[in-house]
């Protein structure tokens, strides 16, 4: 997508989701209903059928994404290892893994996942953000998503658990 499509102006939330793991629960799909965005933060899944986890997400809203470790297969070389994007003048940066963030990068909230580990909290200036998994259970995580909320009131984010 080219730098100049990758500012909107929204008045819904932004869907976040991350590390489904080849796994769309239909109380995922129902959670991002009337979203205007939806950002997709790695793990989508290694097999060449789990593409179309992106495209039903398509089916809800514009959709981004961003490769994460697991994403191994032909169709996810497409996937950009991270992505800025602003929404509604808010500079958000998107990578699977903390620890590939550059500290330098210019953002007012970084957005990832991989730990599988929601979280929602400011440091240094900036909302780090992390939706936890919307997937496969890993350990005794909870299966949780996230929305986004950028407006002139603010940056807000929330976790979501699935009703399962």
């Amino acid at each position: 997508m080219p730098p100049a499509e990758r500012t909107f102006a929204l008045e819904a939330p932004v869907g976040v989701i991350s590390d489904t793991h080849g796994l769309l629960r239909p109380e995922a799909l129902t959670l991002l209903e009337g979203c205007g965005l939806i950002l997709h933060l790695g793990d989508v899944g290694h097999r060449d059928e789990d593409a179309a986890m992106l495209e039903r997400l398509a089916e809800l809203a514009p959709v981004l994404a961003v490769r994460g470790n697991v994403d191994t297969a032909p169709w996810a070389e497409a996937l950009p290892m991270t992505l800025d994007l602003t929404v509604n003048g808010w500079r958000l940066h998107l990578v699977h893994r903390l620890s590939d963030l550059d500290p330098a990068t210019a953002c007012d909230a970084v957005l990832h996942g991989h730990s599988h580990k929601p979280r929602n909290e400011w440091q240094e200036g900036r909302l780090l953000f992390n939706p936890g998994a919307a997937g496969k259970r890993r350990f005794r995580l909870p299966i949780t998503l996230g929305k986004l909320w950028a407006d002139p009131r603010g940056l807000r984010g929330a976790i979501l658990h699935l009703p399962l």
